[in-house]
């Protein structure tokens, strides 16, 4: 796969970015500038007990501002979350949508804005990249965690309860108006956490960059993303203080999420997405799990561009191939550099393997995987990554 500038393609970046240090005091700005008078605020319980939303409705308190908070998003959002949302801002008659927090958050207020537009009361007809056609009301995003690019992406991912499925909504209309992005803010992020969305980010830069679909600006975002994050994951790991570090992460998983969200994601993302459907498994974990292992299988049908992950990785090489090994090679000890759980650790049942292959098989990215997969092929990943973790 190669570069092929002459192909027609489009992007679309319809959010704002707000982008630094102590740039969090701007949010009362923001939303002045995009309209909003009466703000919901979508977060998680977690961040309202770390006291992490307080920094933010401080701000807002003291701009004398309206607001409420909506605190119910489980960290796989699902649709009842959703409903229950659009419900809340309803009751206000919120002009204004306030996501802060990791992907859940994000995710969730963005399909709470699909609803308020089509003054619809359930999430499920609007799966796809088709059904939401109108624009909701402004919205912006203020991340907390380095793993997802929620904040900048025009897709949300919400698990469908009813079927037992992750369903993806993606138009440009799910879009923030503005993100507020203040690597401040994930100074407080626990190793783990920072490990798992770190490789997260890595996985949406290195798939968005080998997605069948992939093109040309997206992909020169993915391989500064990638640089940014070979340079600086390990240190923001072992050090959580350090500013410089977590202002890169931070501007790594912005790149990484414009990289995929012009493209496409693929097969780390169509299993991740099947286990955290049937066992409500953080997502971030399962793709910083699996990434290696699917970089592998890959690895014949797209060493060019793994060589060029590689390059960005400040990896040296001779043959494509070559570079490709050192690529794999390079994220595998990155993933235990970390200090990564394993796919067995997670206590999956290996009777779900044919179920979840056929759950991967069915996502909507695996035609964008570079390597052609098949149920049968989802089979044997599960079963390598399951035995490799478990030590057999």
């Amino acid at each position: 796969m190669d570069y092929k500038c002459s192909s027609p393609f489009e992007f679309t970046l319809p959010t704002k970015i707000v982008y630094g240090s102590g740039v969090l005091r701007q949010l009362p700005e923001e939303i002045r500038l995009a309209g909003g008078t009466r703000v919901l605020v979508i977060t998680d319980p977690g961040l309202v007990k770390a006291g992490i939303c307080s920094r933010v409705t401080d701000l807002l308190d003291d701009a004398g501002l309206t607001y409420t908070i909506f605190d119910q998003i489980e960290a796989n959002p699902k649709d009842v979350n959703v409903e229950a949302g659009a419900r809340a801002a309803r009751e206000i008659d919120a002009d204004c949508l306030l996501a802060v927090g990791g992907g859940s958050p994000i995710d969730c207020a963005k399909a709470i804005g699909v609803l308020l537009a089509h003054d619809a009361e359930y999430i499920k007809p609007y799966e796809g990249k088709t059904a939401a056609t109108l624009q909701g009301p402004p919205l912006i995003t203020v991340p907390t965690t380095s793993g997802t690019g929620s904040e900048i992406t025009f897709s949300s991912v919400i698990t469908d309860t009813k079927n037992g499925y992750k369903m993806t909504i993606k138009s440009p209309y799910t879009a923030a108006t503005t993100a507020v992005c203040d690597p401040e803010l994930t100074l407080s992020v626990p190793p783990m956490v920072t490990a798992t969305t770190g490789v997260d980010a890595l996985t949406h830069s290195i798939e968005g960059f080998t997605a069948v679909n992939s093109e040309p600006i997206g992909d020169a975002a993915a391989l500064y993303s990638i640089e940014l994050i070979a340079q600086n994951l390990v240190k923001a790991v072992e050090d959580g203080s350090n500013l410089e570090a977590r202002s890169n992460m931070l501007m790594a998983s912005m790149l990484g999420g414009i990289s995929f969200s012009h493209s496409d994601v693929a097969s780390v993302h169509c299993i991740a997405e099947a286990l955290g459907s049937l066992y409500d498994l953080p997502h971030g974990t399962c793709n910083a799990i699996f990434l290696p292992y699917v970089m592998e299988y890959n690895m014949d049908f797209c060493a060019e561009r793994y060589a060029r992950v590689a390059t960005a990785m400040g990896l040296t090489w001779e043959t494509e191939d070559e570079g490709a090994g050192k690529a794999v090679a390079f994220v595998k000890q990155l993933t235990k550099d970390v200090h990564l759980p394993t796919f067995a650790s997670l206590d999956p049942d290996p009777a779900d393997f044919p179920r979840l292959a056929e759950m991967a098989y069915n996502n909507g990215s695996n035609e964008d995987n570079p390597r052609p997969m098949t149920i049968r092929d989802y089979e044997i990943l599960l079963d390598i990554v399951y035995k490799d973790g478990a030590g057999e």
